[in-house]
């Protein structure tokens, strides 16, 4: 996952803080990639998909809350275009959380997080649409490799019955558009106000909408089951501490290095997947694998080096 976040222009940063915050955006990608396979024990157990990923929104809510109470300058609240993009924002991640966890209980962890990686992927094409970026042969060799990469790790030309179905295979580009309108609204807010009252507002509208999808029967019975406590790192690891590590990170993060250290999600979520539910990966699908997460990472780091100012 790639956002982006202002960067602090009047000091230059040590040795030291740039590792840091490198190593925050490491603890992010970590802690997605191990929500995805925190989420896909919850669902074996019966739970909705949508009242997964409505803890791990509402748990993450309350986490920004506390960092906007903390440091509430600048927030920006009063601006409308904030709340607009905020909104958006929330739609984005409302959209990301419930397909991710469907696109796993239809197929496995690591394909749906491949596929959710795609994400840098829908942003060129709605930004090719929208004539914010121009069309480059890197960008669409890029764009076919990773098309190719989902032909492979889905198996789309095996017509053979198990595996990854096809509404797995929707909701995990579904779950990486999404991803991508929440970078957009993200993108669109920043300007206005601050990146926790943006999370704030965001996380409120998830929490909104999958608190109606999820029905509240389901989301009552989490709070006295022997599972809410399994609910609960998921909301703390999955969103509570992963979004403030990431935004905090990209401070003295370069786009470019942060692209790459965005990697240990879908390798971390794979992993999990094959060792503690013991998913398994065919050939192909571990050289689809490779072609997507080598296509996006690629395009990540040109587009940053491409947008990289020359001093």
């Amino acid at each position: 996952m790639v956002l982006s976040s202002p960067r602090n222009s009047k000091s230059t940063p040590s040795a030291t803080m740039v590792k840091l915050s490198t190593a925050f955006v490491a603890m992010a990608a970590l802690c997605w990639g191990l929500s995805g396979g925190i989420g896909a024990i919850l669902m074996t157990e019966g739970w909705s998909a949508f009242v997964v990923a409505f803890y791990r929104g509402a748990i993450g809510l309350l986490f920004v809350l506390a960092w906007l109470a903390l440091r509430p300058g600048g927030s920006g609240l009063a601006n409308r275009r904030l709340w607009f993009w905020s909104v958006v924002a929330g739609l984005g991640v409302a959209g990301n959380f419930s397909f991710y966890f469907l696109s796993i209980a239809e197929g496995s962890v690591a394909v749906a997080a491949t596929l959710m990686y795609c994400a840098p992927v829908f942003v060129y094409l709605v930004s090719f649409a929208l004539k914010l970026e121009r069309p480059a042969p890197i960008k669409w060799v890029a764009i076919v490799m990773v098309i190719v990469g989902i032909v492979l790790l889905t198996g789309i030309y095996d017509i053979s019955p198990g595996g990854v179905t096809p509404f797995g295979v929707g909701a995990g580009l579904l779950a990486g558009l999404s991803y991508a309108i929440f970078i957009f609204g993200f993108k669109y807010a920043a300007p206005h106000g601050s990146p926790q009252a943006i999370l704030v507002i965001a996380f409120a509208v998830l929490s909104a909408i999958l608190g109606w999808v999820g029905g509240s029967g389901q989301i009552v019975a989490v709070l006295s089951s022997s599972a809410w406590p399994l609910f609960a790192v998921l909301g703390v690891v999955g969103a509570g501490l992963s979004f403030i590590f990431y935004i905090v990170g990209l401070n003295y993060t370069a786009p470019a290095v942060a692209s790459i250290v965005a990697m240990v999600e879908p390798v971390t979520a794979s992993l999990f997947g094959v060792v503690v539910l013991e998913e398994t990966l065919g050939p192909f699908q571990v050289a689809g694998m490779v072609v997507i997460l080598l296509a996006v990472t690629g395009l990540s780091v040109y587009s940053s080096v491409q947008r990289t100012p020359v001093d």
